[in-house]
């Protein structure tokens, strides 16, 4: 017995002196992991810790949908030779399901939407864009809701049915020169663009929603002067936009439009900015701007991604949420609120309010 008790008793020490180093080290590692993390919790709930609070990180830094442009369109009327959303396909979601991806979108931190394509008028002769305005003001309270359109379709009675609703209107106009709209591909028989617009914006004024206008600068209108057009019109902005290329759109072997021919530099654009800095409504977007700074949905409700030259789908908010898919925008807030992108129109006042 005396020589198994002497044999035993160094396996006896040695297997508690590992327990005891074993308690130590724990010991050690729980109170460095607290230090760590600033508080003092167990071990165990360390790591679930650690994960909870980078969840919450990220849902403080997640983008918040402030303001989205909706293309629920591709389809359009006019055939401008630059332009850079073009007709791939001639899908427009069920009613419902656009009014389902409008309350996400609100869900989300949406306060303002601006409705495009294509030609938003186009689609069941605008009945289908004014019930989605309806939605996002009378339902939804939204504090801003928009429209870019090329103004071919826009009739009287739309304002009368749909106008109180609406707080922006945007009208394309590139030039105030019927020949040259007629080179750009703005333009629809012998129907006079600026005529046009002339008619929407007095309806604009009537019904008291704010008139804007949105020209696309390029090889041939690059040395016109609008500004006294623009003056005489008064437009709440004028957005002046550098002719942008994206591939599969109006560029490469997959694109619709060529738009090669109408692309200016960077100092012709600048020349023509400079030749119009006495109009006081001028808001100039260059290509960085338009790829960075716009939230753009398409006719999926797919947020895209312009940043590479090119439109980057993500997935679908119907389907996987708009904290998602948002991910996936390659949408720059800084450089949105540095465009001066949050202002509402008030109808009451007829003046822009930041």
């Amino acid at each position: 017995m005396k020589t198994s008790y002497l044999i035993a008793s160094p396996m006896l020490l040695l297997q508690l002196c590992i327990s005891n180093l074993h308690h130590i080290f724990t010991s050690v590692f729980s109170k460095v992991a607290n230090w760590t993390l600033g508080v003092c919790i167990p071990l165990t709930s360390s790591v679930s810790q650690l994960h909870k609070e980078d969840d919450q990180s990220k849902d403080k830094n997640a983008t918040a949908p402030t303001s989205v442009n909706y293309h629920f369109t591709r389809q359009c009327n006019y055939k401008c030779g630059f332009c850079f959303h073009t007709a791939k396909t001639s899908f427009v979601l069920p009613l419902d399901e656009a009014k389902r991806g409008l309350k996400l979108l609100k869900e989300s931190g949406m306060e303002k939407i601006n409705f495009s394509g294509g030609e938003p008028f186009l689609h069941d002769k605008g009945d289908f864009l004014g019930e989605l305005v309806q939605c996002c003001k009378q339902d939804l309270q939204l504090p801003s809701v928009s429209i870019v359109s090329n103004g071919s379709m826009i009739k009287e009675k739309w304002f009368q049915k749909y106008g109180e609703d609406l707080d922006i209107l945007a009208v394309s106009c590139d030039s105030f020169d019927e020949a040259t709209n007629q080179l750009i591909g703005r333009t629809q028989g012998r129907k006079s663009h600026i005529d046009n617009l002339h008619k929407i914006r007095n309806w604009c004024q009537q019904y008291k929603v704010a008139f804007k206008i949105n020209s696309v600068i390029n090889t041939f209108n690059i040395d016109e002067d609008m500004t006294e057009n623009i003056l005489q019109l008064n437009p709440v902005r004028w957005k002046v936009f550098q002719c942008l290329l994206i591939d599969g759109e109006n560029a490469g072997d997959e694109a619709l439009r060529e738009a090669e021919r109408f692309v200016i530099s960077e100092e012709m654009f600048q020349e023509f900015l400079d030749r119009h800095s006495s109009v006081p409504c001028l808001v100039p977007e260059s290509n960085e701007k338009m790829r960075n700074s716009y939230l753009i949905l398409d006719e999926y409700m797919r947020f895209l991604d312009c940043r590479e030259g090119r439109k980057d789908p993500s997935k679908s908010i119907l389907d996987v949420g708009v904290k998602e898919a948002i991910c996936f925008s390659g949408f720059d807030e800084k450089m949105f609120k540095e465009r001066g992108g949050k202002y509402v129109w008030s109808k009451a006042d007829m003046k822009l309010e930041w």
